[in-house]
C-alpha cells in the first residue's frame, strides 16, 4: 500500500503532493514502482496536525481519485473518517475507506460502508479523535487492549451492517498508540496474536515516530526511518500480516518481492 497525502501537514511528506499535479504524478510513480494499493488522504491524523473543513477535504481528494482511476484501475482506499468523504470517494472511484477512528468519528460512516458494501479498515487508537495526541499511556497489557478494542469494534460494525469479511484490522503505530516506542514494538513482536481474529491485517510502521531512537544516543529524521521500517516490516510480513503501507513504493515492493522469494526458495 502507497500512502499518498494530499495535505500540507502531513507528517512525512508535508507538501509535496498537495497540489493536484504533483499528487498524481506520485501516484503514477507508485504504480510503476510496484504498488497494489494506494491509501489517498486529505487529513493529517498526526499530533500537530489540524482539523480540515469537509470541503476542503473534498477538493483535496475527489479530483486525484478521479484522475487516477481516469489512468489506472489499481486499488484505491480513502483515509478518512467523513461519511461523506467516503461516500463522494466511493462514488469517484475507490474501492474502500480507511477509517483510523474505527467508526468512532462519524456515525453516520457505518451506513457508508454497508450501503457500498466496501472493504473497511478499522485502526485501534487510544484516542477516540481523528487525530492522535502526544500522550503516554501505560498499558497493563497493550495486545489485550488493543484485542478487547477490535472485539468491541466488530461487534459494532456487526451491528451496523457491515459484514465481518468486509473489515481489515490495523493495531496502530506510533502515537497511536503511545508516546512510550516499546508499546509499538511490543505489538511488531506480537502481531500473529491477532490472527485469531481470521481477518486480514495491516501494518503501518513507515517512518512512524517510534523508530527514531533505534541507534542508542541518536535520534534518526524522517528520511532515516526508512530501514528501521523495512526491518519492521519483513517482521511483520513472516508473521502474517497481509497489507504494508509504505512511503517509499519501490523499497516496500523489493522487500516483499525479496521474501517472496526466500519463502518461495523453502
Amino acid at each position: 500500500m502507497g500512502i499518498l497525502n494530499s495535505t500540507p501537514d502531513s507528517f512525512s511528506d508535508r507538501s509535496r503532493f498537495f497540489k493536484l499535479d504533483d499528487g498524481l504524478e506520485q501516484a503514477r510513480k507508485m504504480i510503476n514502482d510496484g504498488a497494489d494499493w494506494l491509501d489517498i488522504g486529505g487529513e493529517s491524523s498526526g499530533p500537530d496536525s489540524q482539523d480540515v473543513p469537509l470541503d476542503e477535504e473534498l477538493q483535496r481528494v475527489i479530483p486525484l481519485i478521479q484522475k487516477v482511476r481516469m489512468e489506472s484501475d489499481i486499488w484505491i482506499s480513502v483515509d478518512t473518517w467523513k461519511a461523506e468523504v467516503a461516500r463522494q470517494s466511493l462514488e469517484a472511484g475507490a474501492d474502500a475507506i480507511n477509517d483510523v477512528t474505527a467508526l468512532r468519528g462519524d456515525p453516520e460512516l457505518a451506513k457508508v460502508v454497508k450501503d457500498f458494501q466496501v472493504p473497511l479498515v478499522i485502526m485501534y487508537s487510544k484516542d477516540s479523535t481523528p487525530r492522535t495526541t502526544i500522550q503516554q499511556p501505560d498499558y497493563e497489557d497493550v495486545m489485550d487492549t488493543i484485542k478487547s478494542f477490535f472485539r468491541e469494534r466488530l461487534q459494532f460494525a456487526e451491528s451496523n451492517g457491515i459484514l465481518n469479511k468486509q473489515i481489515v484490522l490495523d493495531p496502530g503505530m506510533g502515537f497511536f498508540i503511545s508516546g512510550t516506542p516499546k508499546y509499538s514494538f511490543e505489538i511488531i513482536r506480537r502481531i500473529s496474536e491477532l490472527h485469531e481474529f481470521d481477518l486480514p491485517l495491516l501494518l503501518g510502521p513507515s517512518r512512524k515516530s517510534f523508530l527514531a531512537g533505534v541507534t542508542p544516543g541518536r535520534t534518526l529524521n524522517i528520511s532515516e526511518r526508512d530501514i528501521p521500517g523495512a526491518v519492521v516490516s519483513s517482521f511483520a510480513i513472516w508473521q502474517g500480516v497481509s497489507i504494508l503501507r509504505f512511503h517509499e513504493v519501490e523499497q516496500g515492493r523489493l522487500l516483499i518481492d525479496t521474501i517472496e522469494a526466500l519463502k518461495s526458495s523453502a
